[in-house]
C-alpha cells in the first residue's frame, strides 16, 4: 500500500464514519477502485477507525468525562456520585448489545450475501429515499397543521435531552442500529433516526449517535486488530497505519463539526439527495464493467 493510498483511505473513513452516507459502503467502492483486497486490507479498513474514535474522544470529551466519573463512583472506585454519568454510560452499552450479538451471530451469513456493489447500491438507495420521504412527509404535515416547515423543525428540535434517555429507548437504539449491518446503510443514520423515534431532539440524537459510535468502532477496531492485525502489519508495515489514521482523525474532526453545525439549521435531505447519487453511480459502473459485483471485502458498518 502506498501513502497516498492510506491517506485517500483515510479521508474516505473520516469523513463517511460519523455523516448517515455508510463508511463501509464508501470503504468497499474506494478499495475496489484503488486494487486493494484480501485480509490485510479488510484490516486496514478497520484500524484507522482509531483516528475517527480519537477525533469523537477530543470532540465529547466532557461528556466522556461525566460517564466515567459516574462509572466509577457507582463501583465505589470514587466517592463523587453522578448519576446522569452512570445512567448514561449504562444507556451506551446497552444499546452497543443487540449489535455486538447479531453481529457475531450473522457475521458469516452478512459477509457472504451482502458485501458486495449491488447490495451497497440498494441500500444506499434506500436510504435516500427514505431520508427524503421523512422530508416531504414533515412538508405536508406542516402545510395540513397550517404552520411553517421552520416552526415544525423546531418542534422537533425540541426533543429530550440525552440524559432522559431510559433503558428501554436505548435498546430500541440499539436493535434499530442492527440494520447497519447491511453495507451502504450508514450506522449513523439508522441511530440518529432511533433517537428521534424515541423522542430525543436532534443534538440528542447526534451527540448518542456519535457516543455509541465509539464503542461499536472500538469494539470492531480491538477485535480486527487482535485478530487480523498481525496480517496487515506484515503486508504494509506501521507507516500506512499512521498516516491513515491521521487523515481519519483529520477528517472526522471537520466532518463531526460540520455536520452538528449543519443539522442545527438543515435536514438530512442532503444526505439523501447525495445516497441516491450514488447508488445510481454505482449501478452505471457495475452494469458498464467497470466495478465487479462480486467479492467484496468485509469492514465494520
Amino acid at each position: 500500500m502506498n501513502w497516498w493510498q492510506a491517506i485517500i483511505l483515510g479521508i474516505v473513513e473520516g469523513l463517511t464514519e460519523y455523516l448517515p452516507v455508510s463508511s463501509t459502503g464508501h470503504l468497499i467502492l474506494v478499495q475496489r477502485a484503488l486494487g486493494l483486497t484480501g485480509d490485510a486490507a479488510d484490516a486496514f479498513a478497520i484500524c484507522i477507525q482509531a483516528g475517527a474514535i480519537i477525533a469523537v474522544l477530543g470532540l465529547y470529551w466532557k461528556r466522556i468525562i461525566q460517564m466515567a466519573k459516574g462509572s466509577l463512583a457507582f463501583c465505589r472506585i470514587t466517592k463523587t456520585p453522578d448519576p446522569e454519568g452512570f445512567r448514561l454510560a449504562l444507556n451506551i452499552i446497552l444499546a452497543f448489545l443487540p449489535a455486538a450479538f447479531f453481529g457475531l451471530l450473522f457475521d458469516d451469513i452478512i459477509e457472504e450475501h451482502l458485501f458486495h456493489p449491488w447490495p451497497i447500491a440498494f441500500a444506499l438507495f434506500a436510504g435516500g429515499f427514505a431520508i427524503l420521504a421523512i422530508a416531504w412527509t414533515k412538508k405536508f404535515r406542516a402545510k395540513k397543521q397550517g404552520i411553517s416547515l421552520e416552526e415544525l423543525k423546531a418542534a422537533t428540535n425540541a426533543g429530550n435531552p440525552i440524559t432522559s434517555l431510559t433503558a428501554v429507548q436505548a435498546l430500541i437504539i440499539g436493535f434499530i442500529q442492527c440494520l447497519a449491518m447491511w453495507p451502504g446503510t450508514s450506522r449513523s443514520l439508522v441511530t440518529i433516526v432511533g433517537g428521534l423515534i424515541v423522542g430525543l431532539s436532534v443534538a440528542a440524537a447526534v451527540e448518542f449517535s456519535f457516543l455509541l459510535g465509539l464503542l461499536t468502532l472500538l469494539a470492531a477496531t480491538v477485535y480486527k486488530a487482535k485478530t487480523a492485525g498481525p496480517v496487515m502489519l506484515d503486508a504494509y508495515g506501521w507507516t500506512p497505519m499512521i498516516i491513515g489514521s491521521l487523515a481519519a482523525w483529520l477528517s472526522a474532526v471537520i466532518a463531526v463539526k460540520w455536520m452538528v453545525a449543519y443539522l442545527k439549521k438543515h435536514g438530512l435531505q442532503l444526505f439523501g439527495y447525495y445516497r441516491i447519487i450514488l447508488a445510481i453511480l454505482v449501478a452505471i459502473l457495475i452494469l458498464q464493467g467497470f466495478l465487479s459485483s462480486t467479492t467484496a471485502t468485509s469492514i465494520t458498518p
